[in-house]
């Protein structure tokens, strides 16, 4: 099943996403686009904190498990448990795994088997479907 046919616990109207996210946020996360690499200022976050989705404020990735693929996207190798879901991707004649945020299934980026242990996945998130809330001192 696709993150577009699936059920998610924050459900919103066309109308009400493009309200509330700028056009970039509302490009990746509702329509499944994808940023252009390099662009994101998330590359190059480095403090301790969280990363959450940028629709719906969900906890997605803890900072500890970014890492620097040099893809030009933020790279994970895991994320909180329950926090994201996968589907599969059939686009451009090709297919990949796609991973959207569990609680409203905006579309984050695609997961690939080619990251650092202990998991050996590449989360590639587009930096505009996140934000970044540091730990507090």
């Amino acid at each position: 099943m696709s993150a577009a046919q699936e059920q998610f616990p924050v459900q919103k109207s066309e109308e009400e996403w493009k309200r509330e996210l700028d056009a970039a946020q509302y490009q990746v996360l509702r329509q499944h686009g994808t940023e252009r690499a390099g662009t994101s200022p998330l590359n190059n976050e480095k403090r301790k904190g969280t990363f959450m989705c940028a629709g719906c404020g969900q906890p997605l990735f803890p900072s500890d498990t970014k890492y620097e693929s040099c893809t030009g996207w933020p790279s994970f190798f895991q994320p909180l448990e329950g926090a994201v879901a996968t589907s599969q991707d059939r686009k451009f004649g090709m297919v990949r795994t796609e991973v959207h945020c569990s609680k409203c299934g905006g579309h984050l980026g695609h997961v690939f088997p080619d990251g650092p242990e202990p998991t050996g996945d590449r989360f590639c998130m587009n930096g505009v479907a996140l934000k970044f809330a540091p730990d507090d001192k």
